[in-house]
């Protein structure tokens, strides 16, 4: 199991909402936050994560005819049933990061103790 003393990064996840516009019908898309799983069905849930960028050497890509930074970045936290790849994470610090999840969720260590994901921030 992993140590504690890793996770010391603040993070929380949120799921994407698509609702229909009544008027025009168009798509509204919101970010909803993931609640604790034990607690109040209202109160979004921030918790304790161990964030580490990958290794450079992969971190370009070329996408019609643009270079692309790819910036990835590995995030392990406790186990989770209800966090999949259709969502994104905020890491909380200074300056609050928005990742789009892109690998994972994974199983570390067995049994459902901790898990990892890869995350993903684009900018050109």
């Amino acid at each position: 199991m992993a140590s504690a003393g890793k996770l010391d990064r603040q993070i929380s996840v949120e799921r994407k909402q698509v609702v229909q516009d009544p008027i025009f019908g168009t798509e509204i898309v919101s970010w909803v936050p993931l609640v604790a799983q034990a607690g109040s069905p209202t109160i979004a849930e921030r918790f304790w994560a161990e964030v580490q960028d990958a290794i450079p050497s992969r971190s370009e890509a070329v996408t019609q005819g643009l270079t692309v930074a790819r910036n990835q970045t590995r995030v392990r936290f406790r186990w989770r049933d209800d966090v999949d790849s259709s969502m994104r994470v905020t890491v909380h610090g200074d300056s609050d990061v928005v990742y789009s999840i892109v690998g994972g969720p994974s199983e570390i260590d067995g049994r459902k103790s901790m898990m990892e994901i890869v995350c993903e921030k684009i900018s050109t």
